[in-house]
């Protein structure tokens, strides 16, 4: 058994004097079998009149602050040990009508009820380049998972996987087109490429941890694809896996924006710049 120590301190610094509106911190884990969360801390400064622990429209948790008085500034520092226990993310059986769907390339691979619950996590943008790349991948009378493992081992061998600090979500198409992208990118144009199938796919905002790396981690972004019988598994086109252990999830969404960490405005006309660290190192 495995323990990490996670810090995440974000900072917002403001150019003048500023009155914080209600602020949403999506920094608590999802529950997942696969690690246990620990000494949990959250620090804001200026100090909140009050902060409770909410669940979005999404089933996300977050902590919900709001604030009086003026401040240039909005420091937000989590502190937390994840015990990670061993997970193989192969572990399920594919429900078999699902799976007979698939092989046969029908129109739909859901129920009408799973349809209609999932209906958000289906949409996508009618790209006949995005359509057309998915379908290459896409064989009759193959098992759903060597198609996931060969849309994940194709892109990432075939894009440059970047950092990007500058804010937002790249159109697809341009992703797509360049071959290159952020962690967010990649995974934001996989869920349109699952969709197009008829796939139900959703965003992820977390922590990934890398051994090889003894700094320079930060927020990390993949996708979970919703299998009959597997339930939400998640995909990782940044690294080309299926997600194990080592992934931490913050929030999962059908729209990326709600996997934000920290969504809140502030009264002014100030301008505000973002500083945002992420440390995780093995205890």
């Amino acid at each position: 058994m495995k323990s990490l120590r996670i810090v995440h301190h974000t900072r917002y610094a403001y150019s003048e004097k500023v009155q914080l509106n209600p602020h949403a911190i999506f920094m608590h884990p999802l529950q997942r079998d696969h690690f246990e969360l620990k000494e949990y801390d959250l620090k804001i400064s200026p100090g909140p009149v009050d902060q409770q622990l909410r669940f979005n429209i999404d089933g996300n948790p977050h902590h919900l602050a709001w604030f009086e008085g003026e401040t240039d500034r909005l420091e937000i520092v989590i502190e937390f040990s994840a015990e990670l226990r061993h997970f193989n993310p192969f572990a399920f059986i594919l429900d078999h009508q699902f799976t007979e769907r698939f092989q046969q390339n029908l129109n739909t691979f859901y129920t009408p009820e799973e349809k209609q619950l999932l209906y958000a996590s289906l949409q996508y943008e009618p790209k006949e380049e995005i359509k057309n790349l998915a379908h290459i991948f896409f064989h009759e009378n193959e098992n759903p998972l060597t198609f996931l493992n060969r849309i994940l081992h194709y892109i990432h061998q075939e894009w440059e996987h970047i950092v990007r600090e500058d804010d937002g979500l790249w159109l697809p198409i341009k992703t797509l087109r360049e071959k290159i992208g952020s962690c967010r990118d990649l995974s934001w144009m996989l869920i349109q490429m699952l969709r197009s199938l008829g796939l139900a796919a959703k965003f992820v905002s977390g922590y990934a941890y890398n051994p090889e790396l003894e700094e320079g981690h930060e927020l990390h972004a993949w996708v979970e694809v919703y299998l009959p019988g597997a339930g939400w598994v998640g995909i990782d086109p940044s690294l080309g896996l299926f997600t194990d252990e080592h992934y931490i999830p913050l929030a999962s969404s059908a729209i990326p924006k709600l996997t934000l960490p920290v969504v809140g405005t502030y009264g002014g006309t100030a301008k505000s710049t973002l500083e945002s660290k992420v440390y995780i190192t093995p205890e």
